[in-house]
């Protein structure tokens, strides 16, 4: 029978337990938080910290802010709008890929709670984790509007019905939550774009405005670019904004298998 372990230096180990420092909370939370540095020699542990739920926001996001301010100005995380618009504080939060900023402390699980890292990326310290590769896939499929026709001297018109065509995809922040958690991408992300980029991919292709379709497509024609979503339906699942990158990806291959 196979056995399958993680490396050594891989295995997770008991962190530090933080107490919290007001007297006389009654309405505490516990945070189990990844921490990993770099710079020191060691595995990865999960540190706890109790957090007084009466003098701290209602966001996870709220906590983590708390934990950097009061308790251990180590911890790394990235946040920027706090209103889920800019998709830095993606991380898993009890099991899930979402954002900090739009999940309610009450909506968590009774007990301890569980933070990490977005799954199946490298981290770089602690929740944040290296989004090098992804946004070289964003390069890769040029996302701005392309047109051999001078600029016009105001706006490229479109139609409502064409305008409506691309709800469901301008809305991507590019948190990179439903990539993180897609099996396929987790297997092939060298080589995979993953539902993330394949959602702000359609999107273009979706743009009557654009008249590079063919050459969007012809970048797509690959093996594995496109064609290794098998619809595991993860990333529609855990996208914090709502969307549905399976269906933006199933509308590209009917694309393909259109101009064949």
């Amino acid at each position: 029978m196979s056995e399958f372990t993680l490396p050594a230096n891989s295995k997770v180990g008991e962190g530090k337990h933080w107490s919290q420092p007001h007297e006389g909370a009654h309405h505490l939370k516990s945070f189990r938080v990844y921490r990993w540095n770099p710079a020191k020699n060691e595995n990865p542990t999960l540190d706890t910290f109790e957090i007084d739920l009466d003098r701290c926001g209602p966001m996870v996001l709220d906590a983590l802010v708390k934990i950097n301010d009061e308790i251990d100005p180590n911890l790394s995380f990235r946040r920027s709008c706090r209103e889920g618009v800019c998709g830095s504080c993606a991380m898993n939060i009890d099991g899930t890929n979402t954002l900090a900023c739009l999940t309610p402390i009450a909506s968590l699980k009774p007990g301890v709670s569980r933070v990490t890292p977005l799954p199946h990326l490298p981290v770089l310290k602690d929740l944040v984790a290296d989004l090098t590769g992804l946004f070289a896939q964003y390069e890769l499929i040029q996302p701005w509007l392309q047109s051999d026709q001078p600029p016009p001297d105001r706006e490229r018109l479109q139609s409502p019905e064409d305008r409506a065509k691309l709800d469901g995809s301008w809305e991507c922040i590019l948190c990179f939550c439903c990539s993180a958690a897609c099996p396929s991408y987790w297997w092939n992300q060298d080589r995979y774009l993953g539902p993330s980029i394949l959602l702000q991919s359609y999107r273009w292709l979706a743009d009557s405005r654009d008249q590079a379709t063919g050459e969007r497509l012809d970048r797509l024609e690959d093996p594995f670019r496109l064609y290794r979503c098998h619809t595991i339906m993860n990333c529609t699942r855990t996208c914090p904004k709502g969307l549905n990158p399976a269906r933006a990806i199933s509308h590209t291959k009917q694309m393909m298998s259109d101009r064949d």
